[in-house]
């Protein structure tokens, strides 16, 4: 859990110090309650973003979902490795490679990519994502995927002629080519 007023550095800087060298968890909790901030912190690398003041049992359920998504699910997954044309991804190890280059990707990033291609060719509804990457607890704006989506684009240098391409589909959500 991750304040955003944090004396001597801004929590805003730490998330950014911390998800470029680990794939730690972050919740950012903080009594900034406008939208920006809030695209701020999910753009950086959060891997949620609560206002205060928040329930006890709405924290927990958040964290609760940030862990599920951050871990393995079963042994199955744990020694798959899923390739899409230039794309592997080692379940077990929970990490992404084009060709020999690993890239790094934040756990949200990691899990919604990992759902994409469980999916493939799958037309995928926006509030079906949020339920199964952000888990049902999630209470937000499903155009957090956007984001997401668009910084995996980045990362992974995709263009729309590529395998692998994740494909928006208006008004649904997207769909893994």
């Amino acid at each position: 859990l991750l304040d955003v007023m944090l004396p001597g550095i801004d929590g805003f800087e730490f998330c950014k110090i911390v998800k470029s060298t680990s794939d730690l968890p972050i919740i950012i909790i903080s009594a900034k309650e406008d939208e920006i901030d809030k695209v701020v912190g999910l753009e950086i690398g959060a891997d949620d973003y609560v206002t205060k003041p928040f329930s006890i049992r709405e924290l927990m359920a958040r964290i609760k979902a940030v862990l599920r998504r951050a871990t393995p699910q079963t042994t199955q997954d744990v020694a798959m490795l899923i390739n899409v044309g230039r794309i592997s991804i080692n379940l077990s190890s929970r990490k992404v490679f084009i060709g020999n280059q690993e890239i790094q990707l934040t756990t949200l990033e990691f899990d919604l990519l990992t759902y994409f291609v469980k999916n493939k060719e799958v037309a995928l509804h926006r509030h079906n994502i949020m339920d199964q990457v952000w888990g049902t607890n999630y209470i937000g704006d499903t155009r957090i995927i956007d984001v997401h989506v668009s910084h995996i684009r980045d990362k992974l240098k995709m263009k729309p002629d590529e395998d692998g391409y994740i494909e928006t589909i208006r008004g649904i959500g997207y769909r893994m080519k």
